[in-house]
């Protein structure tokens, strides 16, 4: 006793309150306060991931993709290396060292397959690549084959690559592929170079290596017998007219490299830029050179450029000719006849969910499944639907007619236009509209009106004055769900809007699916998602999204 006693004494002295276990009050309280915060995160750590894994991923992908063009640096790093010291102001294609660059990236590029993927991006911003880089890469082997008939016609020893591995590596990397070959159970030995030969054959052991590499890691076959590729025959030529000192090197092929060494001298050779204007004529226009410069960062700007009918020109930024501006009038129809669409669900919507409130329960109820049952049809039924109804010999044209009220000669075009598209997605959309406003509207006790007629209010007074502002937050909700449902709609436009119909997400699915322009894509998106994010923070400042209600 006399122990708690003195604790009480020293607590009170400190001014601490002390729990049972003699810890501080304080830090109790805020232990419990961490354990509470720990099993609530426990509890939506699977909801926050499941957000994370399909909408947060996907959305910084798509963020990304729209800035992304590493294909480029990565396929052509010799050439761009190279190309920084173009001079593009004398108008003129760039030199032999460029274009020997470019043979060397394109020879690697052909063999991985992914010449073809960097025309296609390039082609996105000028047409002709595509077929550029495929033609070239059909036709690259001829520039190397100049250097390669001449060495093998010299000496057969050049045209085994068994011959070649023997020459270049050691022997022990020799017998150790021998010995993987037989049971291929394992990865490959890394190859060994011969050192000195690193040194009298600097750039023929260099592009070797290249190929070793690929041929290891890629195709994971025998190194040691694989025939080497052209390109290798010209490193051998370069090297060996320098003349390095051979004298005392030995082993199996040295006698040969030696005499081949005093011959090179007579070899015949091209341009590598002749060469490429033989393939195609295409290389030597300064347009293609000048696209491959813009381009050449790992980063760019120019799918966002292009989402908004811009270019990356000589002297910068730059709009596109006339006719290929097309995304800003998508973005700006797509914007305009989503307001519509929402004002015709506002003006539509609002009497149908006063009817639900106000009516008798069984008839609302009635009422209710009639405004619910588009949702058990498919949004491709329901489309296709409205594409029978409102064609020229469809049924709405046809009562039309039988009515007198139009004549047979001169039946309504609703389809395949603007028109086409606001009756469908409001047709659509309408219940994404009532829900939210009658939800909110069974929150407003009808006293109120009663109340305002006593104090001599019309019908209409009551309404406007009294009963239409407390209904602003369930048009506030509705309003938002259609107008960023209808942006980003474009089934229905595709099929009943035509050409003058369709919406920008239209060209986004297309680039995604059809053209497998992601970049161009991600960018359509990723602006569109900005316009939606600043229209929202406006309807903030104006209306205040506090105010929005789904009812209660």
């Amino acid at each position: 006793m006399a122990v708690i006693a003195k604790q009480e004494d020293d607590s009170k002295q400190d001014g601490l309150i002390l729990t049972a276990d003699g810890m501080s009050l304080k830090k109790s309280l805020a232990r419990s306060l961490r354990m509470q915060k720990l099993r609530a995160l426990m509890l939506i750590l699977p909801l926050l991931a499941f957000i994370l894994i399909t909408f947060i991923a996907p959305i910084t992908d798509m963020l990304f993709r729209s800035v992304e063009n590493q294909i480029v640096r990565e396929t052509l790093p010799r050439t761009l290396n190279e190309l920084q010291y173009w001079d593009l102001s004398q108008k003129k294609a760039p030199g032999e060292t460029v274009f020997h660059a470019l043979y060397d990236d394109l020879e690697i590029a052909i063999e991985r397959k992914v010449h073809t993927r960097l025309g296609t991006r390039l082609n996105y911003e000028q047409t002709g690549f595509s077929s550029l880089f495929r033609r070239t890469g059909r036709n690259l082997d001829a520039i190397g084959k100049i250097w390669q008939k001449q060495f093998e016609e010299f000496d057969p020893f050049w045209k085994k690559g068994e011959n070649w591995a023997n020459l270049l590596m050691t022997s022990d990397w020799i017998n150790n592929a021998k010995e993987w070959e037989k049971t291929s159970d394992h990865l490959q030995p890394p190859f060994v170079l011969k050192p000195e030969l690193v040194n009298l054959l600097p750039k023929t052991t260099e592009a070797y290596s290249a190929f070793a590499r690929y041929v290891q890691l890629e195709e994971n076959e025998a190194l040691y017998k694989k025939d080497p590729w052209p390109g290798i025959y010209i490193k051998l030529y370069q090297d060996l007219i320098s003349e390095p000192d051979l004298s005392a090197l030995s082993g199996m092929g040295a006698d040969e490299l030696r005499s081949t060494a005093q011959m090179v001298s007579t070899f015949e050779t091209i341009s590598f830029k002749d060469g490429f204007l033989e393939i195609d004529k295409d290389w030597g226009e300064i347009d293609i050179w000048r696209t491959i410069q813009v381009y050449a960062s790992s980063y760019t700007s120019g799918y966002f450029l292009n989402a908004i009918d811009m270019q990356n020109g000589p002297d910068g930024p730059e709009l596109r000719p006339e006719n290929e501006r097309i995304y800003i009038i998508l973005f700006m129809r797509t914007l305009y006849m989503s307001l519509i669409i929402t004002f015709f669900c506002i003006i539509l919507g609002y009497p149908v969910a006063w009817l639900l409130v106000n009516i008798p329960t069984r008839k609302s109820n009635l009422l209710m499944i009639l405004v619910l049952l588009p949702f058990w049809t498919s949004l491709l039924v329901r489309t296709s639907a409205w594409k029978v109804m409102l064609q020229q010999q469809g049924v709405i044209n046809d009562i039309l007619v039988w009515l007198g009220l139009v004549d047979d000669a001169a039946r309504l075009v609703m389809i395949n236009n603007q028109l086409g598209t606001i009756i469908a997605m409001t047709h659509i959309l309408l219940p994404f509209m009532i829900l939210p406003m009658y939800s909110v509207m069974q929150t407003i006790p009808p006293s109120y009106l009663r109340a305002a007629k006593s104090l001599g209010a019309t019908n209409w007074t009551a309404f406007w004055r009294v009963y239409f502002p407390q209904t602003i937050p369930g048009i506030g909700a509705g309003s938002i769900l259609v107008f960023i449902l209808s942006i980003g709609y474009y089934i229905t436009p595709a099929i009943v809007g035509g050409t003058s119909g369709v919406f920008i997400s239209d060209r986004i699915a297309y680039h995604i699916s059809s053209s497998l322009n992601w970049g161009l894509g991600a960018a359509l998106g990723t602006i569109l998602l900005g316009v939606v994010i600043l229209l929202y923070f406006a309807y903030d400042k104006a209306v205040g999204i506090d105010n929005v209600k789904l009812g209660g």
